[in-house]
């Protein structure tokens, strides 16, 4: 009875982590260039001093999915998305560098090129800075060409180029920031990535399949539930049969 009472104790306390998982999915279902989550459950044994006498149920994040979001027109200008596969490179705040999606850029009061979070954008020599500028452009390899203040319509000059990666997806993994980060070196740059400005990418989160996960785990739920009532009616049973005898 108490290895019935285990594996349903542990169900439910598993189901609701994975409730979670697909309820960040569906939360970040507006957000640019999110990847979700994936997430799966196994049973697991308990090892103690001999054989494994009890399992578990456990539920886990294996990887993110890395289907590619709809395509969404912009016309702004500092806005820019994946065409395929790729990565923009910027710096976390501790000084490392991450990856993402998310191509909504902006310039701040001191000319830092940076994502909607405010992370720097990494250039060919670090974070990209923009001389005052009347408009930017940037290209299909992530060049930044800009028209300086002051200049002739006709005077463009090249600032800087985006770094944009492609590392390979089983080398990747989402941190608790929500970017991307890579195991190892960090990736290099890849010349084959191309961007298009004046889009963004929505995210890969499917709000109909999200919410049919959450509903089934819901009924996993209850199920588990009652699976502790029955294993306590039970061991209540028993105990009145042992006092009879």
């Amino acid at each position: 009875m108490d290895k019935m009472l285990y594996v349903a104790m542990t169900g439910a306390s598993q189901v609701s982590l994975a409730q979670r998982a697909h309820a960040n999915n569906l939360a970040n279902i507006s957000t640019t260039g999110f990847r979700r989550d994936l997430e799966q459950a196994r049973a697991m044994p308990v090892f103690g001093e001999v054989q494994p006498s009890r399992v578990f149920s456990m539920s886990e994040r294996p990887a993110t999915d890395f289907t590619a979001g709809a395509l969404q027109e912009t016309g702004r200008e500092l806005d820019i998305a994946m065409q395929g596969e790729g990565w923009i490179a910027v710096q976390t705040p501790d000084g490392g560098e991450a990856y993402t999606r998310a191509g909504n850029l902006t310039i701040d009061a001191l000319g830092m090129l940076r994502t909607a979070d405010g992370l720097p954008v990494l250039g060919n020599a670090g974070p990209i800075a923009l001389p005052p500028e009347e408009k930017v452009e940037i290209g299909v390899d992530g060049t930044i060409t800009i028209h300086a203040l002051g200049e002739a319509p006709n005077v463009q000059a090249e600032v800087d180029r985006i770094r944009l990666v492609n590392p390979d997806p089983s080398r990747m993994s989402k941190g608790a920031d929500g970017l991307m980060h890579v195991t190892g070196q960090p990736a290099e740059v890849d010349a084959g990535v191309r961007v298009v400005s004046g889009f963004l990418e929505a995210s890969n989160v499917n709000a109909v399949e999200e919410m049919t996960s959450i509903l089934a785990l819901s009924r996993q739920f209850e199920l588990q539930v009652k699976m502790m009532k029955t294993a306590e009616d039970g061991s209540a049973a028993m105990a009145r049969v042992l006092q009879i005898s």
